[in-house]
């Protein structure tokens, strides 16, 4: 019966060291799994979070230039008659019916750009923003149009600024994140990909066996413990 305690003891301990491993390896894959199947989700989208944010901010541009054409329209007389100066009597230098159509022109060209084709390049809102700022400045140039009130100053400005707006989104928010999170996506795939060369080998029942000289000497001790009078002559002898 004393000797088979080790042995029963090897054999539990060479278990436990194979759950433990199995358990270790489990709880360290199941992140990055985790992390990679969120970012394939994530993938999947037609758009991105911070991509949707921008196409909506574009959309309140256009919003905000035509409430405040409409509130100008209103201001000056009724909305019919004035309808007709501005669009069918156009004056550059008196009307802003031209400032309504470059928002328009800003909604179309990001949306067509950023919303449908996806594009990931600053090109078309750095079209948009330089024919908007080089509009505006000539038509602010114009003495006429700053005598209408202050609608002359308040829709180039706020035309000029919403246009920049959507610039700094796009080059320092919607570009970078989404290069962020692509690089982010391919490294944990390649690392569940690609695993390392040299793994952990295979735990064997063998190293936890003590060597049978130990299992010899421990019987001697136990007998010598049980037996003095035996240690006793051995040690004299």
């Amino acid at each position: 019966m004393v000797e088979q305690w080790p042995a029963m003891d090897s054999r539990c301990s060479s278990f436990d060291s194979r759950f433990t491993s199995q358990e270790v390896g489990s709880v360290i894959s199941t992140p990055v799994s985790g992390r990679v199947e969120s970012y394939e989700v994530a993938g999947k989208k037609c758009i991105s979070d911070v991509r949707r944010t921008f196409c909506l901010f574009v959309t309140f541009d256009l919003l905000f230039i035509t409430l405040l054409w409409i509130i100008e329209l209103n201001a000056s007389g009724s909305v019919q008659t004035q309808l007709e100066k501005e669009v069918l009597h156009y004056d550059f230098h008196a009307s802003f019916f031209d400032i309504f159509l470059l928002a328009v022109f800003r909604f179309a060209a990001l949306i067509l750009a950023y919303a449908i084709c996806k594009l990931r390049h600053w090109w078309a809102i750095a079209i948009t923003t330089t024919v908007t700022c080089a509009f505006l400045i000539v038509k602010v140039i114009l003495p006429k149009l700053l005598a209408q009130g202050a609608f002359g100053y308040l829709l180039p400005i706020i035309s000029f600024v919403l246009a920049w707006i959507e610039t700094w989104l796009l080059d320092f928010k919607v570009l970078p994140q989404e290069a962020a999170d692509e690089n982010r996506y391919k490294s944990f795939v390649d690392a569940t990909e690609h695993p390392p060369l040299i793994g952990p080998g295979p735990v064997s029942e063998g190293q936890f066996y003590s060597p049978p000289e130990s299992l010899a000497d421990s019987d001697e001790d136990l007998d010598d413990k049980h037996d003095p009078e035996k240690g006793l002559i051995q040690n004299v002898t």
